[in-house]
Formats: C-alpha cells, structure tokens, sequence
C-alpha cells in the first residue's frame, strides 16, 4: 500500500468522496479479506477505513465519509479523541496487562469505583465487575442472577439483541437467522412481548400461569431502548410496570444498557428516562469509546454474595481499556451527554418532517438523544436508504426489520448533523425515486457483498 497521512485531512471538506463508491484500493481488499477472514462476520457494505476523527472516517482510497454508524454506537466521543488516545498510551507506557482475576490492579478498583457511583441501583449501593464485551457481561449476568436467586428461569424479549455467545444468544431474539444451527441454546429462557404496556399482561396470563412459577424466574434482562431490534421506545410506564413485577415475585431486573448507555440517549443511562432502577445494569460499547471492556454495575449485596473464583476473566478489566474508560467517563460529563442531547433534539426536528414528505416510505422516526431510529415500510427500502447515502458520503447502519440507525460519536457538531440530516434526506429522496440514478449507482455497489449489521 502507498504511504498515506498520519491523520484525517481536516482542511477537506465532509464528506468528500473521490473515487467511485466502493473506490479501487476498497474493491481489492474486500476480495483480500474475504479469501482469509471468517465468513461469519456480517458486512454492512465495502467500507475500508484506515483512520478517524472525531465522526469523520477516511476509507483506504482516501474518501471522507461523515461516520453516523460510530461502530456500531461503540466510539461515543468520536474516533481517536485527543484524551482518550492520551489515557491510552500512558498506561501503556505504564502497563498494559495484569490480570485482576488473580492480583490486585489499581486502575480495575478505581474504574469499578467510579462506574458504581455513576449508576443508581435498587438499595443505592453498587458494586462492579469487568469483562471484555458486552456479550461477556451478559454471560456475567445470568450465572449472576441464578447463583444469588438459586432460580432457573431467565426472561428476555422479543426483538431483543444480547450478543453472540451461548447464553447470551440464547436470550437474543430479534432474528431467527442468530439461533439456525445453534441450537439446543441455553434451556429455561422465555420471550416476553416488548415495549407496550398491554404487553405486561403477558407475565401473569402466560408466563406465571402456564410456563413457569413467579418464584422460580431469577431475572428480567431488558433493553431500555431496544438497539439492534429496530432502536424501539418502550411506552411510558413499561418498564416502571417490569420493575413492580420484579419487586412483586422477588425476581431481579437486569438493564442491558450495552448500546443504550454510556451517555447515548442524553442522559449516561438510558433507563433513567423513566426513574426506575435496575438490580444489574450492563455497559460496554461507548464506555471505553472503543477498546474492549464491558461492565456489570450490580447490587452491593448481590455481588458480595460470590466468593472467590465464581466468576473472573485474564482479560477482563485490561489496564489500557480501563484507562480509556475512564477518560471516557470524564469525556461525557464534561459535556458529551449534554450535546448528546442537544444534537438529538436537532437531529428529530430535521428528521420528522420526512414523514410528512415521504409518508409512503418513512412511516417513524423514534429514539432518545443520539440514539435514532427511521422506520420505513419494508425493509428492502432501508437497505436502498443505506446505500444511497453511503454513496453520498454518509454511513448508517440498518436495524430491526426495516429501520435504519443513527448513532454517531457524541461529540458531532451542530454543522455535522446539519450536513448528515440533509445527506440523509437526499439518499431518501433516491429511493423515492426523485435521484433515480444515484440509486442505480448503490444498487450496482452493493453487489460487492451482503448487507447485515448486529449488535
């Protein structure tokens, strides 16, 4: 490969698009890393990016793309932020691994530390634990819940997104695709209905009546906001309704904030929209703004009740990912949740007017803060929006059956959603057939590989 710069042009404008879209270099690797990856990784569409700021990406034929898909919601204050980057090579200058499982680490005690106090849990007092991703916390969660409950059952939802690990797969159910060939899964996992409050009835009609007794179900694991099922609102009251049927049967409420949290929603957790509080609260993606780390904030008691060796992890808890997150934490109360909201309240008053413009092609535009979802009517038109504003320069991702997500770094500026919502807009206005040839463009693009994004 040539030379390129150490870092993101930022006298070009964003997004600048060079070449054809995927360009030459972008091609050749597809065709590289498909001859030697693991054909299970799912492809959302032929970006190479070799380096990023802020919430620009520049891709391997240097193109600038204005980054709205963050990683899947993973680079909350945005690619290689200055402090961050920072944190990251001092303590590896200082040491880069020690595993907390065995010794005792300064900076794991002090992340924990500092994650317990940020997150309100039943009781007031919290403990923490350490893992390397949000699937790990998830695996934490359940042999968690059972061990200090001594119950069997486990409740998730439909539409759910969990991760891809046995247990945590097993609770996932927002696509049968995640389950076929895998099975038998975890056994003594239910799916509750998600999100309405007439859903609620589901537990005492269906679940405690005819599957399994209200004192045998050790946990409720919830996604505040669900993500990869479609970026879904709960109704007000819903998850005030779970929390009452928690306290009622003695079961613990488990909130999944992996890509709701960490400040996304424009507050750190997503769940205090409503004023509930969990039993467990799981993080992980923009905690540590992309290095690998995934939190289990719990209960004092309920983590006190393990004795040595139920649970640990080598890398669990690594030095270097602990220190970004914890510059990420200083990040996102210096400021980021704020704009978190501010950028949102932008981003929704740019985005519901295409309902009204588009009502046959858009039918909702939903979320908290930068956690956006756009529905449209099938979902073959959420892939052509996908990619027609991939061709313009900007990156969303699909979710749900036929949504599209958008959940850039929270530190995008009021001209870059700017830019975004009117780039976006344009790629609507393609599949709506008012750019025809722009769509014709993608379609021909997207022959390159499948499209798919989970998590």
């Amino acid at each position: 490969m040539a030379s390129v710069p150490v870092a993101v042009d930022r006298s070009r404008p964003v997004p600048d698009i060079v070449t054809e879209i995927p360009g030459p270099k972008a091609r050749a690797h597809v065709v590289f890393d498909e001859t030697w990856t693991s054909r299970s990784l799912p492809r959302a569409y032929p970006i190479v990016p070799v380096r990023g700021s802020g919430v620009t990406v520049e891709d391997i034929d240097g193109n600038l793309f204005l980054d709205f898909a963050a990683g899947i919601a993973v680079t909350s204050t945005g690619h290689s932020h200055p402090q961050v980057v920072a944190a990251i090579k001092e303590q590896a200058a200082e040491l880069i691994h020690f595993s907390a499982s065995d010794f005792y680490l300064p900076i794991y005690a002090e992340l924990c530390h500092r994650l317990a106090e940020l997150t309100p849990v039943v009781g007031g007092r919290a403990r923490a634990y350490l893992g390397n991703s949000g699937t790990e916390v998830v695996e934490t969660a359940i042999k968690l819940a059972r061990h200090a409950t001594k119950r069997p059952y486990v409740v998730a939802f439909l539409g759910a997104f969990h991760g891809r690990s046995y247990g945590s797969i097993s609770l996932t159910a927002s696509k049968a695709k995640y389950h076929a060939g895998f099975g038998p899964l975890l056994p003594g996992v239910f799916h509750a209905p998600y999100g309405k409050i007439d859903d609620l009835r589901w537990f005492d009609e269906v679940l405690f009546d005819k599957l399994a007794p209200a004192d045998e179900v050790a946990a409720i694991v919830v996604e505040p906001i669900q993500g990869e099922g479609g970026y879904i609102v709960p109704d007000d009251g819903f998850l005030q309704g779970l929390r009452e049927i928690c306290d009622r049967h003695g079961i613990l409420l488990v909130a999944d904030e992996i890509q709701s949290g960490a400040g996304r929603t424009g507050t750190m957790w997503a769940i205090e929209h409503w004023g509930v509080l969990p039993d467990i609260l799981l993080s992980a993606k923009g905690i540590a703004s992309g290095m690998p780390l995934g939190a289990l904030i719990a209960r004092a008691d309920l983590l006190e009740e393990w004795g040595p060796g139920a649970h640990g992890s080598t890398y669990g808890g690594n030095p270097v990912a602990c220190a970004a997150a914890l510059a990420t934490i200083d990040l996102l109360e210096g400021g980021l949740i704020a704009n978190a909201r501010a950028r949102g309240e932008q981003a929704f008053a740019g985005l519901r007017p295409l309902t009204g413009r588009f009502p046959a092609l858009v039918t909702d535009v939903r979320g908290r803060g930068l956690m956006i979802g756009i529905e449209f009517d099938t979902a073959e038109h959420a892939e052509e929006v996908q990619w027609a504003a991939f061709q313009r320069g900007l990156l969303v991702l699909e979710c749900g059956r036929s949504s599209v997500r958008m959940s850039p770094g929270l530190t995008v500026t009021e001209a870059e959603m700017d830019t975004a919502l009117a780039l976006f807009a344009a790629g609507v206005a393609d599949v709506a057939g008012e750019h025809g040839e722009v769509l014709a463009a993608a379609k021909a693009a997207h022959a390159i590989t499948g499209v798919e994004a989970a998590g």
